[in-house]
């Protein structure tokens, strides 16, 4: 292990963190906030130690290997965890560490899922701490290191494969700096559009740049107790619904469209299968919340196309409490959990390149058994898929439904009902936020046991680096001297 790069990744990880908490620091100050003090102490810290780390491991160039790529992408996000949670224990708006460390987590692996029963009494600095960490996390905090590593000395391929979102890390530029940059272009385009659309709706500037935050990032956090349904406005939750829906489109798709190749969208098979599962989940739901809650045509199909696009895109924004819906249109909801939207993209879950790999393997097996001597290719978008990445898929879905399992059963243990104890689990590891049971779309995680709330952290982190990062960090075989 080059534990020289890794540290050096580390502190500018850290030095990152505690800028982001200086502009959350400095929005306090303006507001006149009591949090400025305990913000800006909570920014100190990560400051000076990674100003230490990097002088202390500077100099000469640093190649990383596969090893170091794996160690850095996963201790760049428990580090950035570790100081994001120094504003809410030291401001005093968490009662204790463990609840400080999940809101610090679930902030930074764009879960959502939150601790505070009244997110409208928080100061402005914290509120907005809560939103950056979103932002930062979206298209990820070491992905931005990836951008500027060539001013460290260090070569970042290892850094990307290890972070992109998806079955497989899209180079699109022949240098991996120039694919970072222009993956963050597209990421800051999208979030200044939103806000500026939030605004001419009528909504705040600061809750603007709060809400564009944790859409682009697909996050959910917001600054209202009842999310985008307290502002009532058909405008905004439009605004809302069309970043969520883009946001979980791969993003090399939308650098196409700028590069005006507009087709990739429509031979691109994960894209279609995701809007027709919208399409058809909108309909499924329509119907469901019309008949159960007695709601008009009209607003039935406006809570079913947001809460569809919140959920399959892992974002958790809410304009209705679907916990209040039948048990058919829970059980969608439930399902759209586990698939998530496309691979590249910011939202959490299985992502749909995977499921539709996985139901054609499963038609080949089948095929398989008529015509054995047949020799049947899986293919995706046209593309024949290689016999090592088809391994991968299935050893991910194998692992993801093994945790899911886990870590429900853990939280059962410690005390907590069996339905909220499932949702909690695909909440945490697909990174949506809300679930079922009391972590519903109007509750919160407060009344998780502090120790219940540290295992779903883990699950976060988990879902968010997709398994196979943080499992090969645990093993022991990765510690062995090469």
């Amino acid at each position: 292990m080059n534990t020289r790069a890794v540290l050096r990744v580390l502190g500018f990880v850290s030095v990152v963190v505690g800028t982001f908490i200086l502009v959350a620091a400095a929005v306090a100050f303006l507001k006149h906030g009591s949090d400025f003090v305990p913000l800006l102490i909570s920014a100190a810290i990560p400051l000076v130690t990674g100003t230490i780390t990097l002088l202390s491991t500077s100099g000469g160039e640093l190649d990383l290997r596969v090893k170091e790529g794996f160690a850095i992408v996963t201790f760049a996000w428990l580090v950035a965890a570790f100081f994001g949670m120094l504003p809410y224990a030291l401001t005093g708006v968490c009662d204790n560490l463990a609840d400080a460390f999940f809101e610090s987590m679930s902030g930074f692996t764009t879960t959502g899922g939150t601790i505070f029963e009244d997110v409208e009494a928080l100061p402005h600095g914290i509120l907005l701490w809560r939103s950056l960490t979103q932002w930062i996390g979206g298209m990820g905090i070491v992905l931005l290191s990836v951008a500027v590593l060539p001013l460290l000395g260090v070569g970042g391929m290892q850094l990307f494969r290890a972070e992109v979102p998806g079955p497989v890390a899209d180079r699109l530029s022949p240098r991996i700096q120039s694919t970072a940059k222009a993956l963050w272009g597209v990421y800051v385009s999208l979030t200044a559009f939103e806000i500026g659309l939030l605004i001419l709706g009528g909504m705040s500037p600061f809750e603007a740049v709060c809400h564009s935050f944790c859409t682009v990032s697909t996050g959910g956090f917001s600054t209202r107790n009842a999310s985008i349904g307290a502002f009532g406005s058909t405008y905004i939750e439009t605004v809302v619904l069309v970043f969520m829906f883009l946001a979980g489109i791969n993003f090399s798709l939308h650098l196409s469209l700028i590069r005006f190749r507009w087709r990739r969208y429509l031979v691109n098979e994960e894209f279609r299968l995701y809007a027709v599962i919208i399409l058809v989940a909108t309909g499924v739901l329509c119907l469901a919340v019309h008949y159960r809650t007695g709601l008009s045509w009209s607003e039935a199909e406006r809570q079913a196309v947001f809460q569809t696009v919140s959920i399959l895109t892992t974002t958790g924004f809410g304009t209705a409490d679907f916990h209040l819906w039948d048990y058919g249109a829970q059980i969608l909801l439930f399902l759209m959990m586990f698939m998530g939207a496309c691979a590249g993209s910011t939202s959490g879950g299985m992502k749909l390149m995977r499921v539709i790999i996985l139901a054609r393997h499963g038609l080949a097996m089948a095929k398989k058994e008529i015509h054995p001597r047949a020799i049947i290719a899986v293919r995706h978008s046209g593309k024949v898929v290689p016999d090592d990445v088809m391994l991968k898929i299935l050893g991910f879905f194998l692992f993801y439904m093994f945790l899911f399992f886990s870590v429900a059963l853990g939280v059962a243990l410690l005390g907590v009902d069996v339905e909220t104890a499932l949702g909690s689990s695909i909440a945490t590891l697909s990174n949506i936020g809300p679930g079922l049971g009391q972590i519903g779309p109007s509750s919160n995680y407060a009344a998780i046991p502090d120790a219940a709330k540290v295992l779903l952290s883990f699950s976060m982190l988990l879902g968010r680096l997709e398994l196979y990062t943080v499992l090969v960090v645990m093993s022991p075989m990765f510690w062995r001297r090469s």
